[in-house]
């Protein structure tokens, strides 16, 4: 792993306050590599293609490689690295690795000499949309065209998990991006704890609000979060919406519609959120907490849920309690009769964003090293190392997984299509952060904000983000 496990694969989604900070800045820092446009000029030649070769990798070109040194470390990137090194030994490759993504490899895309992989990654991340707006990146889908390391007879895209390949596109149907990890995001807790109250995961509100009464008379809270970070919340709170009132719901708040927030399905999961804080079901103190702070917290029993993603699983394990079974749910059910989706519905998304320059020297290199890590083996190395699941659909046969993993699996296979994932974390990355979800959300569950108020706060942030003309705007097709 890396040296500082504070940064994570939630720090891609959570960016941090920076990320709200830095966006702005962002765009006009890298709008001067729009000149490095021609960037291509240095180029190595293709080498063959063929059947062993369907990229035409120049076999004796080097490759430059950076990696976000955060959470899941860069070993599992070593070890691909090392797949290649096999397959092309003629090639150089040289490997990179950073904390700080875009101060590191700004100048180097200002300079047309950008690595020929990146994982732009953690909180100081490049800015995607600028840098597809500018046209910095190289186009993924003739990597995803490819035959896939494993099995010839099947493209690339047809080996990845639901929607991934989708994540990465922003106004064509150009693939800019590819997801490497793929995240679950839901209501995580102790299978241990609930059978210590004679219980199992909630699947109505009313259940869930019954069990949080049951444990705050043993002394135990319902729920805790990361209060200093709450955009957190919208982890569970997103999904939950969407089950309440259909995923069209969250397409429409993503494409920043008028009214879009004023939903009845918005309403009613805010309300009965802030009925966990009204009914005193959060943990004394978690406005304060940061990330950590609130999952350890959650891992020495004093909470019962903690709204999260999978990477939670390595990044606490240093206090996760070893008979603990860590464990996912989907959003209970407020109202099983009435829901638009049924009970299952889960948020689940690629994450960790890898992307080859439009000028970097060898492309084809950068691309070629994705195959391998799309594999069967490069894959259940990085599962086995981070306890991760990967883009590759499947890819966990003949592995024994960690509990929150297996638990994670388990709630893929159970929300079969009903699958969601907000973009608006994607597109819009200050509005979701600083605004949803600091100064409306993190207000409201704090208790110094109604339902009404944040509903008619966030209208409002999505509104003049809509009406900005200096973002850049993008929609459900």
């Amino acid at each position: 792993m890396g040296s500082t496990p504070e940064f994570s694969r939630r720090d891609l989604i959570k960016q941090a306050a920076a990320i709200g900070l830095i966006a702005v800045p962002t765009m006009s820092v890298l709008s001067a590599c729009a000149s490095s446009d021609s960037g291509g000029d240095n180029k190595v030649d293709k080498g063959e293609k063929s059947a062993k070769n369907p990229l035409a990798v120049n076999e004796s070109a080097a490759l430059d490689v950076v990696i976000f040194d955060g959470g899941f470390g860069q070993q599992y990137a070593k070890d691909a690295e090392a797949a290649y090194a096999s397959a092309y030994p003629k090639a150089k490759v040289k490997h990179a690795a950073t904390q700080d993504i875009q101060s590191q490899l700004q100048p180097r895309f200002n300079g047309g000499t950008p690595p020929d992989l990146i994982d732009n990654s953690g909180a100081k991340q490049m800015d995607m949309g600028t840098l597809v707006g500018k046209k910095q990146l190289t186009d993924l889908n003739a990597l995803l065209d490819a035959p896939s390391i494993d099995d010839p007879a099947k493209k690339v895209r047809d080996t990845l998990r639901p929607g991934v390949v989708e994540m990465g596109h922003f106004d064509g149907e150009e693939t800019w991006i590819l997801y490497y990890a793929y995240t679950v995001y839901g209501v995580w807790y102790s299978r241990t704890n609930l059978e210590k109250l004679d219980a199992q995961y909630p699947q109505t509100w009313d259940e869930m609000l019954a069990l949080c009464e049951k444990a705050k008379k043993k002394g135990i809270a319902g729920w805790t979060y990361p209060g200093k970070f709450p955009y957190y919340l919208p982890f569970s709170l997103y999904p939950f919406i969407a089950k309440i009132g259909g995923r069209e719901v969250l397409e429409r708040i993503d494409n920043l519609e008028p009214g879009a927030w004023k939903d009845p399905a918005v309403k009613a999961a805010f309300e009965a959120y802030y009925e966990l804080y009204k009914k005193g079901y959060i943990l004394r103190g978690t406005p304060g907490l940061t990330h950590i702070e609130s999952q350890t917290a959650w891992n020495q029993g004093k909470a019962l849920f903690i709204p999260n993603g999978s990477w939670v699983e390595n990044e606490s394990k240093r206090t996760t309690p070893a008979d603990f079974k860590m464990a996912v749910g989907a959003p209970s059910s407020l109202d099983a009769k009435s829901d638009k989706m049924p009970y299952g519905t889960i948020w689940a998304s690629g994450g960790e964003p890898f992307i080859v320059p439009k000028a970097a020297r060898n492309p084809q290199g950068g691309m070629e090293l994705l195959r391998i890590m799309l594999g069967k083996k490069s894959s259940q190395n990085f599962i086995k190392q981070v306890s991760s699941l990967t883009s590759l659909n499947g890819g966990t046969e003949g592995l024994t997984l960690p509990p929150g993993l297996s638990s994670s699996q388990e709630a893929l296979t159970k929300a079969g299509a009903n699958v969601v994932n907000p973009r608006i974390q994607d597109w819009y990355v200050a509005l979701q952060k600083e605004k949803i979800g600091v100064a409306a959300i993190g207000e409201m569950m704090a208790g110094r904000m109604t339902p009404d108020e944040a509903i008619t706060k966030i209208q409002k942030f999505s509104d003049q983000t809509r009406e900005d003309s200096s973002v850049k705007k993008y929609k459900h097709k």
